[in-house]
């Protein structure tokens, strides 16, 4: 697996895998691919999906998928993760859109994705990317069926407020609570509008940001207890749970794919 070397803050990818990739997972942002050729094989919303060259993958996020390959010749595809927030800075406050089935034929969401797709070792610089976070976003809305019809507002306003608390990583106990007094809104009211705007609820947006703060000590060759310490879990076996619930992976074999060191290291619990 290659790891795309971005001046822009997403993860993007590049990876060939035979058989079995993935056990099931669930990650906080839109996992958006191509797949490059091979058929790639994925249980998505109670059925069984396949990505070939011609579509485009869209995982909506906070949904529960795995990932194998769709015939013995295996499958090379490329991702980005693209956290709902960017997607907001776009869309403005509406309700995040939604690709049936997690597979799309349309032509121009295609065209929108590919642009932000190269080849791994083909940087994207920001101003190239917010272009195509802007393309994107109404492409999805429009593979999506369109603007979500007229109804209860959502309060954008609260829940980015909230977001961007949660994004610093604040100490100690978060708890609904704490993040009605910081937005102003009613706790259940606040919950409810941050799933439809950011697609996951407070508590799994604060723990996956605590993962990829994982991920960034572990690249720096950040001991995995230590990291996990730093990221805000209480110990390293609690991390690793979450890692693999939110990855389909361990952080060993994370490291093992990636090309890093550690990787035993990283499979204790």
């Amino acid at each position: 697996m290659a790891v795309a070397d971005d001046a822009i803050p997403f993860e993007r990818i590049e990876a060939f895998f035979s058989g079995r990739a993935y056990e099931p997972h669930r990650h906080d942002t839109y996992a958006i691919g191509q797949t490059l050729s091979g058929i790639q094989s994925f249980h998505y919303r109670g059925a069984e999906r396949a990505s070939l060259p011609t579509t485009t993958m869209v995982l909506h996020p906070d949904e529960v998928h795995d990932g194998q390959a769709g015939s013995e010749d295996g499958f090379h595809y490329r991702m980005i993760y693209i956290e709902p927030a960017a997607i907001q800075s776009v869309l403005g406050g509406r309700p995040l859109p939604f690709i049936k089935g997690g597979i799309s034929c349309d032509p121009h969401l295609f065209a929108a994705v590919r642009a932000l797709l190269p080849a791994t070792d083909a940087r994207i610089e920001i101003l190239e990317f917010e272009d195509g976070l802007f393309e994107l976003a109404r492409a999805l809305e429009v593979a999506g069926g369109g603007p979500a019809k007229a109804g209860r507002t959502l309060d954008y306003r609260a829940c980015e407020q909230v977001r961007l608390y949660l994004h610093d990583l604040p100490g100690g106990t978060v708890t609904l609570e704490s993040l009605e007094t910081i937005s102003g809104r009613d706790r259940w009211g606040l919950s409810r509008d941050f799933r439809r705007l950011f697609g996951t609820s407070p508590y799994r947006y604060l723990v996956q940001r605590r993962l990829e703060t994982v991920k960034v000590h572990l690249r720096r060759g950040v001991p995995v207890a230590q990291a996990a310490l730093v990221a805000g879990f209480a110990d390293q076996a609690h991390m690793s749970r979450h890692f693999k619930k939110a990855f389909g992976v361990t952080p060993g074999r994370w490291l093992r794919v990636a090309g890093m060191p550690s990787a035993v290291e990283a499979d204790r619990a």
